[in-house]
């Protein structure tokens, strides 16, 4: 008999063949999950929403169709968990706001429904900072998710819950959404794995929006194995949604060999490595660390320069809150009280900005592609620390924090390119460090390959956060 713990703590990968060979059924797999969410999350409160009644219905839906040989793949049986801006049929989707407190959709999201046709079994959704934007604020009345690594500190924004449930297992693998580092940043904060793809690789459809230009949506997990797995079943061409790309969809498990023997890993120190006192000197050592591992596992790192980086930063916040508050304009004109306290002013800041700025910040995003693009011609992936800095205590969070640091996530948004965060050590204080990886457009297996390297190498997903049961 397994125990419980040891089936939240499987992966996607060691479950889907326990599954799929009959030795481990989908309802037994979440039963268990249900049992940790209700032993755990008052404590970590990372769910909003908790739906036993449907999981447990997708879980016996999964076993018969296992039993009866209609497998559906690697996702069939998987318990999973959605951020609360993934509409979902019946289920209110509240973006963890009081002004959609009370939204029920009466359609799926793209990728709702097909991880849904995958044969996941959806636990329920996540918390996350209001509107993918505000911070841990108690004055919006949701959950605010906590580090399992150390409850006294942040899982990172704004996919927290996303981040936070999967390092604690209470849900095998969940969707987050990005719109300057809401997933990679969770990812990086809470020791897991998480994805941005290429921008129009993964459809948007039903999904409430931040910044149109900038959001991307993709999945946080334990694993490179398993966030390759959850890509691959929401990726590719959406009619529903305009910015989808035609692009054809790679085989992403073809890409998880350990191989980067002469892999090119272009390192911009300039910026991501420079001697600034806002860049944490615990992260940067770690992730030197990390690099040295890399080389030797037969990359050849080199350094690159991309002066506009320096702006990066400005143009990306500039763009971000300028569509944000064209988004919710209506609504904080209207009902202002029924915004949390940091999310109402970050939005109003947007409201600030000009329309010059706004366009000289797309020039700066204009630049700054041009300039990635004779970079990526002579390297195969770019290496950098994940985040500026670890996890902040929650006591030392404010509304304007998040603006502070340089944002080590953000370029990777405005330019669209496809960008990994993967662990890869702890601060001395025991805080979670992540390594990101960047590629060419559409090269999402290069960086599936270069992460999962190193990933094997470092065996850090050997490592679960302590204390917690």
């Amino acid at each position: 008999m397994v125990d419980a713990t040891d089936l939240c703590y499987l992966s996607i990968g060691e479950a889907a063949e326990l599954l799929r060979e009959g030795e481990l059924s989908p309802v037994e797999l979440t039963r268990a999950f249900l049992d940790r969410i209700e032993h755990l999350d008052a404590t970590l409160q990372a769910y909003i929403t908790l739906m036993p009644e449907r999981a447990m219905s997708d879980a016996r839906k999964a076993e018969a169709e296992i039993l009866r040989g209609d497998y559906r793949g690697p996702l069939h049986g998987i318990p999973i968990a959605l951020k609360d801006l993934y509409d979902t049929k019946g289920v209110r989707t509240t973006g963890s706001s009081k002004v959609l407190a009370d939204r029920v959709p009466d359609v799926d999201a793209t990728t709702t429904s097909r991880l849904a046709a995958a044969g996941t079994v959806l636990l329920g959704k996540l918390a996350m900072h209001e509107f993918a934007l505000g911070g841990p604020d108690p004055s919006n009345g949701f959950p605010m998710a906590r580090n399992p690594w150390n409850l006294d500190y942040i899982p990172g924004g704004s996919s927290s819950g996303s981040g936070a449930s999967v390092a604690a297992g209470l849900a095998m693998g969940t969707l987050g959404s990005c719109t300057g580092g809401s997933i990679r940043g969770p990812a990086s904060h809470c020791s897991v794995v998480g994805i941005k793809a290429t921008y129009g690789r993964v459809s948007r459809f039903g999904v409430l929006p931040l910044s149109w230009t900038l959001d991307h949506a993709g999945p946080l997990t334990w694993t490179v194995e398993d966030a390759a797995l959850m890509l691959q079943a929401i990726a590719g061409y959406d009619p529903l949604d305009p910015t989808s790309s035609r692009a054809p969809v790679s085989d992403y498990s073809e890409s998880l060999v350990e191989d980067i023997a002469g892999m090119t890993v272009g390192v911009p120190r300039h910026f991501f490595f420079a001697a600034d006192e806002s860049i944490d000197n615990d992260v940067l050592a770690t992730v030197e660390a990390a690099l040295g591992t890399l080389e030797e596992l037969g990359a050849v790192l080199v350094d690159v320069e991309i002066p506009m980086l320096a702006h990066a930063g400005a143009a990306q916040q500039t763009i971000m809150l300028s569509e944000a508050f064209a988004y919710h304009r209506t609504n904080l004109l209207a009902r202002p009280e029924e915004f949390g306290d940091m999310v109402r002013a970050r939005f109003r800041m947007g409201g600030l900005y000009s329309g010059a700025d706004y366009v000289q910040a797309q020039r700066v995003r204009k630049a700054l592609k041009s300039e990635f693009a004779p970079v990526l011609q002579n390297v195969d992936v770019i290496a950098s620390p994940t985040m500026s800095n670890p996890p902040t205590r929650f006591d030392g969070t404010s509304t304007w924090t998040t603006t502070r640091t340089p944002s080590f996530t953000g370029p990777y948004n405005l330019t669209g390119m496809p960008a990994i965060s993967v662990p890869c050590g702890f601060t001395p204080a025991g805080l979670p460090v992540g390594l990101q990886i960047a590629g060419k457009p559409f090269d999402e297996p290069s960086v599936f390959r270069a992460a999962y390297t190193y990933e094997q190498s470092a065996r850090l997903f050997e490592r679960r956060p302590a204390g917690l049961d």
